[in-house]
């Protein structure tokens, strides 16, 4: 029974050690490398609109593959970088760029986490010098009455 299990386990190795060795190098989705990149390029500046922490070059969202091929697809049109992440733009909005441009609409954006910060600081710079300023006694637990 064990001799036949060890078999059984050998031959399952055997099978995947054949498998990876068949594999081959995923085939690139463009025969042109240089408009392979450009799209690369592009897809890093845009946001998955799925995701929304990651870039259409990093995820694997349906909408992101989508979105690569129609970047693709614009390239080989003869579109310019320019023309392609304006139409992603006035199509999805500035929120599908991975880096908003600073304008009013987007102002909280950058904004924002410094704002929060030096609030957060300047809040606990308030309460450690009303703490400060109490007297000693006043951290002393409240004693209960224990007798009932």
């Amino acid at each position: 029974m064990v001799k036949r299990f060890f078999h059984l386990l050998l031959a399952g190795l055997m099978a995947c050690c054949l498998g990876a060795a068949w594999a081959n190098e995923a085939a690139p989705a463009s025969a042109d490398p240089a408009l392979e990149a450009r799209m690369m390029a592009i897809s890093s500046e845009l946001r998955c609109l799925v995701c929304q922490n990651q870039t259409i070059a990093d995820s694997h969202a349906e909408l992101a593959v989508d979105l690569r091929a129609q970047v693709r697809e614009m390239l080989q049109a003869g579109k310019t970088d320019a023309q392609i992440t304006d139409y992603m733009t006035a199509r999805y909005g500035d929120f599908v760029l991975y880096r908003p441009p600073f304008k009013a609409l987007t102002a909280l954006l950058w904004i924002g986490p410094a704002a929060m910060v030096l609030l957060g600081l300047g809040a606990l710079f308030v309460v450690l010098r009303r703490r400060s300023r109490m007297s000693a006694d006043q951290f002393e637990p409240e004693e209960t009455d224990t007798t009932t």
